[in-house]
């Protein structure tokens, strides 16, 4: 046993000093790319440990091959279908990091700044990128895991059906799932449609916000109270939005205002032109003050403005507001919102009404009123209690009588 032994830890030494040679080279190699190219370190950096494990693997496999042929080692073919397991894991890692690497190198060339409110195409790419970089993970996981059963002996049956059989596969987890399966073809179509994009303002369910994450399944929606509003993909080809960013990030706002008909539209209009010179949110295009209705008592006064996105827009709408409130108040007190009332006295109509004689105890007459207020006034007892009595009876004498002895 000691003759194997010394030959294995002879190659073995040999095949790691190769691998390390191999290594070394390789990053002398791309240091030297990365001054003219600086993503080739960031390549290097997310590939090292796959890199690395599998130039191991691969140095050692000739030692390993050959052990396992020469010399009758217990347990040894275990180690040498470990070995070629961890190999094609890393082949699978490595060539997953690499494709992830080529994809990002699109979003690096195009990454959408902050510089710019309207950076539509920036935006549209960044948000395929992220889609094809899922899409990558799952489809390196699938081969990977495929390959590792074609390695192993005995199950390489098994991995030449996840590997050939994809289509059925995906056809069977379609009909147990077709929501999940629906927003993903719904996420995929949105991603290329169009229709939305990261950084997109958007009113859905009647909240507005932004776009901050679209994925195969779902759309999460950052609302303007930093709440997020997650829906699933299918939501947005299925339900009709509203997208504020489609085409440009320019925006049209109005301001509504009812006044007393009394108000001087001269002056508010001029007014809203010095509430426009005091603040960078208008960004001069267009401005228009009109009174759209007259009733009920009142006028209503629309100020339409436009900024250069949403968010701006509505701080420019509070901002005018505000000041023509401010100037109604302060400056035309015959704009203040007015509710008249008119109160007519209609005139007294006498009409005479004969009276009639009419005979009895109360007909009308002073005799009759005084006969009805003696008829109808407190009654003193006592005073019918001395009229039904002696005079010198005493009401202290009122005692229960003993009845008669007989």
């Amino acid at each position: 046993m000691e003759e194997p032994n010394v030959h294995l830890l002879a190659a073995a030494t040999v095949a790691l000093a190769i691998a390390v040679a191999v290594i070394a080279a390789t990053r002398v190699g791309i240091g030297l790319l990365a001054r003219r190219w600086p993503p080739a370190s960031r390549l290097a950096e997310s590939a090292r440990i796959p890199f690395r494990a599998l130039v191991a693997l691969v140095a050692l496999s000739p030692v390993l091959a050959d052990l396992d042929a020469g010399y009758d080692l217990p347990g040894w073919a275990t180690v040498d279908g470990g070995a070629r397991v961890a190999m094609v894991f890393a082949a699978g890692w490595l060539l997953t990091v690499v494709l992830v690497f080529l994809v990002d190198l699109a979003l690096l060339r195009n990454a959408a700044g902050v510089a710019r409110a309207d950076n539509r195409a920036a935006r549209r790419l960044r948000t395929q990128v992220m889609i094809l970089r899922r899409l990558v993970y799952v489809a390196g996981a699938v081969v990977t895991v495929g390959a590792v059963l074609l390695s192993i002996p005995g199950v390489e049956a098994y991995g030449a059906s996840v590997l050939a059989s994809a289509g059925v596969i995906s056809v069977v987890a379609g009909l147990a799932a077709t929501s999940v399966l629906g927003n993903v073809f719904a996420g995929l179509q949105l991603a290329f449609s169009d229709a939305i994009r990261l950084d997109d303002a958007v009113i859905v369910e009647g909240e507005w916000g932004w776009i901050d994450e679209l994925t195969l399944t779902y759309v999460v929606v950052r609302l303007w109270d930093e709440r997020r509003m997650v829906l699933p993909s299918s939501y947005f080809t299925t339900t009709p939005f509203q997208n504020w960013t489609r085409e440009s990030a320019e925006l049209l706002g109005s301001v509504e205002l009812d006044l007393d008909w009394r108000v001087d539209t001269a002056a508010l209009r001029a007014e809203v032109d010095r509430a426009l010179e005091v603040t960078d949110l208008w960004d001069g295009r267009a401005k228009v003050v009109q009174v759209t209705d007259a009733v009920g008592g009142y006028v209503r006064v629309r100020v339409l403005v436009t900024a250069r996105d949403a968010p701006t827009l509505f701080d420019l709408r509070c901002h005018v507001r505000e000041h023509l409130v401010a100037w109604v108040r302060e400056n035309a007190e015959r704009g203040m919102p007015r509710l008249r009332t008119e109160i007519v006295e209609a005139p007294r109509s006498r009409v005479h009404t004969p009276r009639t004689d009419v005979g009895g105890l109360f007909h009308g007459d002073e005799a009759a009123e005084e006969r009805a207020a003696r008829a109808t006034g407190e009654i003193d007892l006592r005073a019918v209690g001395d009229a039904d009595r002696p005079a010198d009876a005493d009401l202290g004498d009122l005692r229960p009588r003993q009845p008669a002895s007989r």
